[in-house]
């Protein structure tokens, strides 16, 4: 299994392709065996620097420092610990002190959350990019990668060997450090072909490498030796104008930023002919958007549905399955059949025990992607995994008769009105067919009468007439039961949102419930 793990795959690449383009940022492209070296360096200077526990933090946009830090960990057999640079420095230092993190590697826009870290950790080195004039006990990174012995360290044939350590969204409670190896992040060929890679593919990795979609997306297509466009933030027009540049083929989008790009007044003028596929995950996407996204985009599309704690995919809906207009739109919905590998069951969310098709409970799942542990947490460890070794995602679903998963929503996020269960994702996949809805997002907030009352968060298509709770009504009328229709809505101009792209609905709650009343 050693032959697909990251580190290896970039060693092999830089003999079997090594004038291939293996990763360009900017202006720069990097061959297979340019990378090769690169990493090889990185990898000698940062284990110069580190001690146990061997971790590396990092505060980096998705580009070729990023890339070079991952893989020269991997090589080094060192834990890269890419931190959320989005987050406030306090938030920050609190993180890299959980990790212990013996180097952070970071950008100068970042420098309030270096000193915060350097505050909190006395002993960390601090390497800075793009900066020669660093002063003090501050690490220049050109200089410590150009000093890096050429030598591979040779790191990688373990498969339980840590590799990787991403820190949940923290929606709610602190962040937990989630510890993949290389087992978990391993890449097999079938899923290769999940994605109708060829040799001429160019792919763009927009996403934050501190969110298993970013990295994730990372190791898949340089493992599997594809030209790799990076770009630091998923700007709408950063992403069109890559895609044009560079004839990109294939890239992996939130469903947030693949609404944006839609959106994006100046859509026309870029060439966006050379995308063939499109895969999206990480937040629920409503058939709507999707059926808008293939014919504006003219691409097909691959769900991958999955979480931190699976580093990445468990399940995928293949690009034959994405059928807007036909007899099988339903699938829409779906999540797909697990990939292989992944063992996917339904379970009563009170007994624990398995349930039939057609009945919703707690999706779980067994899987050498699952992550063992978080990151010194023994509790919530114990918390996360079954007896009989399923891992429990916190996500409500079924599976139909064909075996394909279907994600109602996550189990905290469903709402109890009048004594009857309402999944937020089908209310806000009806409502999103609504011609003057952008976005919305559905949570309930204390009701006195009925417990919770459902309540739509909604983003406005530009120049659209705001919508009443009766026009909502009558819109679902066919689509809703009636207790599931909304009976409060509320037009924002934003909706708040992490930094995967994931609607934060405790702070729609919160902004819109009564603070004391609001569940956690």
């Amino acid at each position: 299994m050693s032959g697909l793990h990251l580190p290896h795959r970039i060693r092999t690449l830089a003999v079997t392709q090594p004038d291939s383009p293996a990763v360009t940022c900017g202006d720069t492209t990097l061959t297979y065996a340019q990378f090769d070296d690169l990493t090889n360096r990185t990898a000698s200077a940062l284990a110069a620097l580190t001690t146990d526990p061997n971790r590396v933090g990092a505060l980096l946009r998705m580009g070729i420092p990023a890339a070079a830090a991952f893989v020269g960990c991997a090589k080094a057999g060192l834990v890269f610990t890419p931190i959320n640079w989005r987050l406030d420095p306090d938030d920050i230092a609190a993180i890299a002190a959980d990790a212990q993190i013996g180097v952070l590697i970071v950008e100068p826009d970042f420098a309030p959350a270096a000193r915060a870290v350097a505050a909190a950790l006395p002993h960390v080195h601090i390497v800075i990019v793009g900066d020669d004039t660093v002063a003090g006990d501050a690490h220049s990174w050109d200089r410590i990668v150009s000093d890096g012995s050429a030598a591979d360290p040779g790191f990688g044939d373990d498969p339980d060997t840590a590799i990787l350590q991403l820190y949940t969204s923290g929606t709610t409670g602190r962040p937990k450090g989630a510890v993949s190896t290389h087992r978990n992040l391993h890449n097999v060929p079938e899923n290769f072909e999940l994605y109708e890679f060829t040799a001429d593919s160019v792919s763009l990795d927009a996403l934050p490498v501190f969110h298993i979609a970013g990295a994730g997306w990372m190791s898949t297509c340089l493992s599997a030796g594809l030209h790799l466009v990076l770009v630091g933030e998923a700007k709408p027009a950063l992403i069109a104008q890559a895609i044009s540049e560079y004839g990109v083929t294939h890239t992996f989008l939130v469903p947030s930023a693949i609404g944006l790009l839609l959106e994006l007044p100046d859509l026309d003028r870029y060439d966006l002919s050379s995308l063939r596929m499109i895969a999206y995950g990480a937040s629920p996407i409503t058939p709507a958007m999707l059926a808008r996204t293939m014919d504006t985009l003219g691409c097909r599309l691959v769900q991958r549905y999955g979480m931190t704690e699976t580093t990445g995919a468990l399940s995928a809906l293949r690009a034959d399955d994405h059928d807007p207009h036909g007899p099988r739109a339903h699938l829409l919905r779906s999540a797909g059949k697990p990939l292989a590998g992944n063992e996917i069951q339904i379970r009563d969310l009170v007994t624990g025990e398995p349930l039939p098709p057609g009945e919703t409970g707690e999706i779980v799942s067994r899987s050498r992607n699952n992550i063992a542990a978080y990151w010194r947490r023994d509790v919530e460890t114990a918390a996360l995994h079954t007896e009989d070794g399923f891992l429990r995602t916190g996500d409500a679903g079924h599976l139909d008769d064909d075996g394909y998963l279907f994600v109602t929503d996550r189990v905290k996020d469903m709402i109890i009105t009048g004594g009857e269960n309402v999944y937020p994702v089908e209310v806000e996949a009806a409502l999103a067919e609504h011609p003057a809805v952008a976005e919305v997002a559905v949570v309930g907030l204390p009701d006195d009468r009925w417990g919770e009352t459902v309540t739509a968060v909604i983003r406005l298509v530009a120049g659209a007439a705001p919508p009443s709770e009766a026009d909502l009504a009558a819109f679902t009328d066919g689509r809703l039961a009636s207790y599931k229709r909304p009976r409060r809505i509320h037009i924002v101009d934003e909706l708040p949102r992490n930094a995967s792209g994931k609607i934060l609905k405790r702070a729609l709650r919160v902004s819109f419930g009564r603070p004391e009343e609001v569940p956690s």
